[in-house]
């Protein structure tokens, strides 16, 4: 499990203005909580928390606060992100010991080339992450689940995952990644009471016709 520093600093006055104020300099507030510890406002540069938001890993944090004695471990608990920029406006940090277990959402790798793709099929990865829990030391970067195997109606479900000293929170029969029958475009074609319909309409056509040219011939005699 990598382990990447992040440097922060306690904010004192929480009120808005402030907050807006500091966002649009480039700073995104966040709080870190800590167990049995007060909740510590905090805020770091919008740059800094790149390599921990836009990733498909988990990585541990250590969380140096400016003017605090020592840094905590912690992980990225929660992040909010702004409707219409898309970019991070609020975060929450949890401090973690190396004795106690947590919960914690890691993604899903998928690796390999499904077999089945060679006879159409095509890859359905239906779950991205699962949420798990063990102690820090545990906690797996990602999940890999080897997809070479797989043919066109083949699966792979979370109680095929094997992961060492790690309990998955998630239902065992659900599944993470399939093989399905490529679609198949329908044709539509004329129904038969329409075809029916059409010669019939083109019948009277056919026959008025006829007794019209009738009719100029005995005129014309």
């Amino acid at each position: 499990m990598a382990t990447m520093n992040l440097s922060a600093q306690k904010r004192e006055d929480l009120s808005n203005t402030t907050t807006k104020t500091a966002r649009k300099k480039g700073s995104i507030p966040g709080v870190f909580y800590f167990k049995n510890t007060p909740a510590i406002s905090i805020s770091v540069k919008d740059t800094a928390l790149n390599p921990f938001v836009y990733t498909s890993e988990v990585r541990i944090i250590n969380l140096q606060i400016e003017g605090a004695e020592k840094s905590h471990n912690c992980i990225l608990k929660d992040i909010q992100f702004d409707p219409v920029s898309d970019k991070p406006i609020h975060f929450d940090l949890l401090g973690i010991l190396e004795h106690e277990k947590i919960k914690v959402e890691v993604p899903i790798k998928l690796v390999g080339i499904a077999a089945g793709i060679k006879d159409g099929g095509v890859v359905q990865h239906t779950l991205h992450s699962l949420e798990v829990e063990c102690l820090p030391a545990d906690i797996p970067s990602h999940i890999d689940v080897n997809i070479e195997h797989l043919m066109i109606g083949d699966g792979f479900h979370v109680n095929e995952l094997n992961i060492p000293n790690v309990e998955i929170l998630f239902n065992p029969t659900a599944t993470i990644v399939a093989v399905v029958p490529p679609a198949v475009e329908k044709v539509e074609t004329p129904a038969e009471g329409a075809e029916e319909g059409a010669e019939a309409a083109a019948e009277p056509e056919v026959i008025a016709k006829g007794k019209k040219d009738e009719e100029e011939a005995e005129e014309k005699k």
